[in-house]
């Protein structure tokens, strides 16, 4: 689906990414996981093309490459930030529906695939004449998620989407997203700090230190064969506070 090739991005005398290269298969969930100011986030930018490299190309899979626009190439992608992203003085639907407006759908055709969109993520569809301030983290994500794939996207791009909720919000999202996934069977993109989250979505689990990859594959490939002492050390720092506990005492 994407392959990202010898990669460098600079932001004056910070080096973001360093000649870095990962191939994304089609229809598989990978994770980018790492310390903060790792480049996770900058990757999605560039794959997104809200940035451009310094050096290195992107290179598509060819039923978006032969598209003749990189505003074109960019609809095939879908993009969920952390917080939902969403404009305060749109109501839900409007926030959802922005893209189709602009490239003329039908009213019919956007109220079905609304439709369609709300059942998949299991929200009331009377919400979406709500505006953004009067709905729960959680519901503003769903609504998010339902923006990302309104135009049927190839490739989603979620950059900490279940960050900003409070614990319990979060689980019941992450089940809800993870069968979302498995439903689409989509190319999958997700950015996290979170190992547990990581291991729970991931076909594929790559961890990155200073803008270069330090280990790709499974957990129990990094937890059984780590190639690097941070490897460990990374996975180890992510253990929850009640397994700590619960070895003290």
């Amino acid at each position: 689906m994407l392959t990202i090739s010898n990669i460098s991005k600079r932001y004056g005398d910070d080096l973001a990414l360093d000649h870095f290269t990962l191939t994304i298969k089609p229809a598989q969930l990978t994770v980018l996981i790492g310390p903060s100011g790792c480049g996770k986030s900058t990757l999605l930018k560039l794959v997104m093309g809200l940035e451009e490299p310094d050096s290195g190309e992107i290179g598509w899979h060819k039923d978006i490459a032969l598209l003749s626009s990189s505003l074109q190439q960019r609809r095939k992608i879908g993009y969920v930030i952390q917080e939902g992203g969403l404009f305060p003085h749109l109501t839900a639907r409007k926030n959802v529906t922005l893209v189709a407006d602009y490239l003329g759908w039908s009213s019919g055709k956007k109220r079905k695939r609304v439709e369609e969109l709300a059942e998949l993520v299991q929200l009331d569809f009377g919400l979406l004449q709500r505006y953004p301030l009067q709905l729960s983290g959680g519901q503003r994500q769903r609504i998010s998620l339902m923006r990302a794939l309104m135009l049927d996207p190839d490739i989603l791009l979620l950059d900490e989407p279940l960050g900003a909720l409070d614990p319990m919000v979060r689980a019941d999202l992450q089940q809800d997203l993870k069968s979302i996934f498995q439903k689409l069977s989509k190319t999958v993109i997700l950015v996290t700090h979170d190992m547990g989250e990581a291991i729970f979505f991931a076909d594929r689990i790559v961890l990155m230190r200073e803008g270069k990859i330090v280990q790709q594959g499974t957990a129990g490939e990094m937890i059984d064969r780590p190639v690097d002492p941070f490897v460990t050390r990374f996975i180890q720092a992510q253990q929850s506070p009640l397994h700590r506990l619960g070895e003290k005492r």
